[in-house]
Parts: C-alpha cells; structure tokens; sequence
C-alpha cells in the first residue's frame, strides 16, 4: 500500500472533474483498510469507489482512499434461490452482467447503471421498477472509528427511495466493504411494465423474454437517453424524482394535467425530475462547459472542462427555476464534495 501525494481525481469520478487529492492511496483488501484508517498522521480521510454518485467542487484536503475490494463469492444456495457476496469494488453493470451469466435474477433492470457494487446499498439505486433493496440480503461495513466489521440487515439499513441509513444516520460512520444479494435461480419473476420496457422489447421482437432479453432492452433504452460517463462526463441522473402529496399533487394536475406521473399510494406521487426540467426549458442548454443532456433533462454534464462549481450553479438554476414554476423543490441524487 503506496501513498501519494497531490494526485488528480479526473479519472477518479464519472464527471471528469479535475480536483486533486492532498494525499492518496488505493485499497484492495480489507486489511489494507483497517490499516490506513488508523494511520493518525492522516486525520482527514476521504473514500471514494467508482465515483459515479459524486461531484466535486474542490481539491480534496484528506487522504483519499480509493476503493478497490474485488470478488464474487458464493453464499448460500437452494433449488430457487441464491445469495451471493460481492466485494464493493466490483463495477455495479458488470456484476449484472455475471449475474446473467449465471442465469440468476433479480438485477437486470438496473444494467448499466454506473458505479460500484459498494456504493449501492448507499442511494438505494434503482431503475425501471426496481430498487436494490429488492433483492438486497445484508451488507458489511467497516466502522471508521473503530476499524470492526459490522454486519447490516435489510432493517437496518432503513431503505427509503434514494436514502439508506448511510446517507442518514450512518454518514460518514462506516465504509461498506460487501453486500449480499439474494437472486432467483429459476421462475425468474421479471418487471417489464415499467418505462419503455415492453415497447423496446416489441421493437426487438421478443414476446417471451428471459431477463438477458430484459436487461439488453434496459441497456438500449438507457444508451438512447444517457451519455456514455467515458466519452461525456456525467453522474448519471442528478436529480430525484420528486415525492409530493395527494393535496399538491391534485393542484399540480389540476395547472398541469398533462404532466405524467407515478402513484405510489393514496397519498404519495411521483413527478418525474426530467419532465419538469424540460417544460422550464433546460433540455439540451448548455452553460459553457457545463449543460443539460440534449436527450434525458435529468442528466447534468461536463462537455470538456467545467468546474464542479459551474455545475452545481446551473443545478441550482434548475431547482430555482422549477420550483418558481411548479412550486415544486427537486433535489440533487448526486452527492455534492
């Protein structure tokens, strides 16, 4: 374990922002990390995984520790069922890609998802009908003061949508080291109805889709919408999808009634983020180097060499501008550095 001194970050986050880290260091085992993090001539340290779920604003005055566990490892198994355990620096749609391999379910509807397996459990992340608390068994973290493993349920981790207790209570406390997850081995129960699913899946033709047939249709879908992180810096979708009540919800559609929307109950619905930054015009802007996809509203990016800052100044454009027109306040899914 090596560490170095004022190292670029531009590889580091999806963004493409070119913050620098005082101190830096990359760990590929667990006792690696429980080493670094007693090191007290370093008091101020900084993790990061894939750097998918992140935009930094500045250089990082810590030592950085770059995330790097790998390994697939089987759990448990039954006729139907299977749990399996991945250290969390495996790549979130690689993961889903073995998966399919393996022929086990449950994960095909969020492929392509950027990131890393460990930073998961962290948003909840989620696409096209399904969250990763759906098949998410347990997790194992590292708490940073006392470097011991601790073990986290489905309970514990106080799932909510794009929240977890590790973006609550548990900020900044533990660093996930692995997470468990439980897939189905046969009778695979597949979500097609959500999004364009089912039309892309009409458009290839397939009537009886098996889930490689679910996931290359999401992977389509997505390629359509989002920018590729590798060739257009980006954090996938940067807003939530905002939660209002039954009583806003009826004035919004009473001012809007052909904004689309998501019931999630009697009293909860949802609006999509990216429709409501369309109709206030932000589609396709572009703010120097910073801008709005040209294809999905809900992705901020980088065209070259914009500044965390100039990024965060044209999101708070956007919330600002939506909220004077809807009166309704999106927030950022991304986590601002």
């Amino acid at each position: 374990m090596k560490i170095n001194n004022n190292v670029s970050l531009l590889t580091y986050n999806t963004f493409g922002i070119n913050a620098k880290a005082r101190f830096f260091c990359e760990i590929t085992t667990i006792e690696e990390l429980e080493l670094v993090l007693k090191l007290e001539e370093y008091p101020n340290k900084f993790v990061i995984s894939g750097g998918s779920n992140m935009l930094l604003t500045k250089d990082i005055d810590a030592l950085v520790l770059h995330l790097n566990l790998k390994g697939i490892t089987m759990v448990s198994e039954s006729d139907t069922e299977v749990v399996i355990n991945v250290m969390a620096g495996e790549n979130w749609h690689q993961l889903v890609l073995w998966t399919l391999d393996q022929d086990y379910g449950g994960l095909e509807n969020m492929s392509l998802i950027p990131g890393n397996t460990g930073t998961s459990p962290i948003q909840n992340i989620g696409a096209y009908g399904v969250e990763l608390k759906d098949t998410f068994e347990s997790c194992e973290a590292m708490e940073i003061a006392t470097q011991e493993i601790k073990s986290f349920s489905k309970e514990d981790c106080c799932f909510g949508y794009r929240e977890s207790f590790f973006k609550n209570e548990g900020k900044g406390k533990y660093i996930i080291t692995s997470v468990n997850l439980k897939l189905s081995k046969k009778d695979h129960v597949l979500n097609t109805s959500y999004g364009a699913i089912d039309q892309e899946l009409q458009h290839m033709g397939i009537t009886a889709p098996t889930i490689k047939d679910v996931s290359n249709a999401v992977i389509a879908i997505r390629k359509s919408k989002l920018p590729d992180p590798a060739e257009l810096g980006n954090s996938g979708s940067f807003f939530k999808n905002p939660i209002i009540d039954k009583i806003d919800f009826l004035r919004f559609s009473e001012k809007h009634p052909e904004a689309p929307f998501y019931k999630l109950s009697e009293e909860n619905y949802k609006i999509p983020a990216g429709w409501l930054i369309e109709q206030s015009g932000f589609k396709g802007k572009r703010y120097g180097d910073a801008g709005v996809h040209k294809n999905q509203a809900l992705v901020l990016v980088n065209y070259g060499t914009a500044t965390g800052k100039e990024i965060v100044d044209l999101a708070h454009k956007i919330i600002d501008t939506v909220y004077a027109k809807f009166n309704i306040r999106i927030l950022p899914e991304v986590n601002v550095i």
